[in-house]
């Protein structure tokens, strides 16, 4: 099934697109992809004071958004809108990953992963479906991860606000196919830009907990031959949310990352349940000392 943009955007260089989450990373690789593409971009992020690259770019406005202020959101919205006529598209790619151990992580970390990745979302995508269902038209794109549909040892938190995002996003696609609202998800694999370097920087770990440490320090080889494979850019990932967002179809679920991400989705897909969380074990285990 196609959908179409409204029906007084006649041309590329009309339809505007609000991005959450664009002072780094895919966000930013995506700002600057619309743009290119003649676009019009409302690029938001949390200190727009510090960003110096975006507000060189023509027909792109910097403005302040966190997606746990709903009146900074509405803001950026109303000066998306008062800047270029209307809102065409949505990118929720604002984010983080809380990793470690699950008895590590505090209450409070548990709450901030929810506030961000799910509730934040859902905190833009609340404030724009007024404007989406006035225009009759709109499109929703959702950054989730792989961690969205299958996971891995230490990121329990996160895979648990991803597999949120997307029951939410999937569900939510069907509420709004007839209205001419489009929701999509796009599942990148691993990317080494700041996301990453913030979850490192963020992973729960306490001393006291030291009957964990043949696990963790097991399942981090098993992670270190993970990342020593990836392939995938923040441009791949932009390249990827742009063709998701002028496909004209009303296709779910995009997903980007190496020949091992893929082949990760797979064994998810076709394998027997069991069959699978075998082969994650197996992946780790193998590192642990023999008792």
């Amino acid at each position: 099934m196609a959908y179409s943009l409204p029906n007084k955007q006649t041309t590329t260089m009309n339809k505007t697109i609000i991005l959450t989450g664009a002072s780094s990373g895919i966000g930013k690789a995506a700002a600057k992809k619309f743009a290119a593409e003649g676009w019009n971009v409302i690029a938001t992020m949390r200190n727009p004071q510090q960003e110096q690259e975006l507000t060189q770019l023509p027909n792109v406005l910097v403005t302040k958004l966190d997606v746990q202020d709903p009146a900074s959101i509405d803001s950026a919205i109303q000066a998306g809108i008062g800047r270029f006529g209307q809102i065409d598209a949505v990118v929720n790619n604002a984010g983080y990953g809380q990793n470690g151990v699950f008895e590590a992580i505090t209450p409070e970390q548990i709450q901030q992963q929810f506030d961000v990745n799910v509730f934040g979302v859902m905190n833009v995508i609340r404030a724009l479906l007024p404007h989406f269902r006035q225009q009759k038209s709109g499109l929703i794109l959702n950054i989730s991860s792989g961690a969205g549909r299958f996971t891995l040892p230490l990121i329990s938190l996160y895979a648990a606000s991803k597999f949120a995002l997307e029951g939410f996003s999937e569900a939510l696609s069907f509420e709004l196919s007839t209205l001419n609202i489009i929701v999509k998800i796009i599942e990148p694999g691993g990317t080494e830009t700041n996301f990453s370097k913030v979850t490192r920087e963020q992973f729960a770990h306490d001393p006291s907990l030291a009957d964990y440490t043949p696990f963790t320090e097991a399942a981090g080889k098993m992670f270190a031959g993970m990342v020593a494979a990836r392939l995938v850019t923040a441009d791949d990932v932009a390249e990827t949310i742009y063709m998701a967002a002028t496909d004209g179809t009303d296709t779910l679920r995009y997903a980007v990352g190496n020949a091992d991400f893929q082949k990760r989705l797979t064994a998810r897909a076709e394998l027997p349940d069991q069959a699978y969380i075998n082969v994650i074990r197996e992946g780790f285990t193998r590192f642990m000392p023999q008792i």
